[in-house]
């Protein structure tokens, strides 16, 4: 049986455990609207230097969690699945690849393919360094919530009108007053770069980010921001098999969704619950969403080239 944790709010449940053994410990009718989370990726981080796998036996475990959470899954339901890749010996071996067939053996359907890019990553000096991940959205079914408005980025050229050829429409403005559905390459942190080059552009929670904990791989808030904006509605439920430092938490809360967290580990969940108060009393630090990526300008130091360099 799970270990519970003290409940920090009432639409917040965090849950002490293995994730296969808490799964199945849930009441079979307990279903969720929103499963959304980024699994361990195997790559020797403190938390899974105790189940070290090969990636054969890795992809294997993960597609006993898939089958567990499917179960859970509402029939409008979504899954969101962030992954990076397995790093063997220098090879890349992309995770997405690898789990797509554990959703769609299961009659879940792709709906998009999103990558998250961002500027500090992986460092390689025998291949080209990693700076993207990214997030399948899967649905159970054809009936699934789609919030297009809450997540609309403003329109390229708002002026733009229908020729002639649109009979009645012809001459007023093509595009939606509410701003331009994002395509599932975003950038959504500069708008300047968000309307010419989409990409989701989220700075990775590094030593200086406000939302940093002691967690090795958290993922930033704006990240599951949108996917829960767009996928649930206010009172939906959303969980998070590996909740870790308790990302999905804050963003559920943060728009009034109700959120089931597991983990193995009691420290992260402690974090969890921690980061949810400072969130309800609004003492929380996140990065604000849609906030630019911040550039050097040519004046600081740092963008300087360093004078030893100078000659060669």
């Amino acid at each position: 049986m799970a270990k519970k944790m003290k409940e920090a709010r009432p639409s917040l449940m965090l849950l002490e455990g293995d994730v296969l053994k808490v799964l199945n410990d849930l009441p079979e009718s307990q279903k969720f609207n929103l499963i959304v989370s980024s699994p361990p990726y195997n790559i020797g981080k403190d938390y899974e230097k105790d189940s070290r796998r090969s990636l054969d036996e890795y992809v294997k475990w993960l597609d006993n969690v898939v089958e567990a959470l499917v179960k859970r899954l509402s029939r409008t339901g979504s899954i969101c699945w962030q992954v990076g890749s397995y790093i063997k010996d220098g090879e890349t071996f992309p995770l997405d690849i690898y789990l797509y067939n554990s959703f769609k053996s299961r009659g879940l359907r792709l709906r998009n393919r999103i990558v998250w890019k961002f500027n500090f990553g992986l460092h390689s000096s025998k291949r080209f360094s990693g700076r993207y991940e990214t997030l399948m959205w899967f649905t159970k079914s054809d009936k699934y919530k789609f919030n297009l408005d809450p997540v609309r980025v403003p329109q390229l050229y708002p002026g733009k009108r229908h020729s002639a050829k649109k009979g009645k429409a012809s001459g007023k403005p093509s595009g939606n007053r509410l701003g331009k559905n994002p395509s599932d390459y975003w950038e959504f942190s500069a708008p300047e770069h968000f309307e010419n080059n989409p990409v989701w552009d989220i700075p990775n929670v590094k030593a200086n980010h406000p939302e940093k904990t002691i967690h090795p791989c958290q993922f930033p808030v704006e990240l599951v921001e949108r996917c829960i904006l767009a996928l649930t509605k206010a009172g939906d439920s959303v969980l998070d098999p590996f909740i870790g430092a308790g990302t999905t938490a804050v963003a559920a809360i943060k728009h009034g969704r109700k959120v089931t967290g597991i983990d193995k580990d009691a420290t992260f969940l402690k974090i969890a619950q921690q980061r949810v108060d400072k969130l309800v009393e609004g003492n929380l630090r996140t990065r604000p969403s849609g906030k630019p990526v911040m550039r050097p300008r040519q004046t600081d130091k740092v963008a300087r080239i360093p004078e030893e360099w100078l000659g060669l």
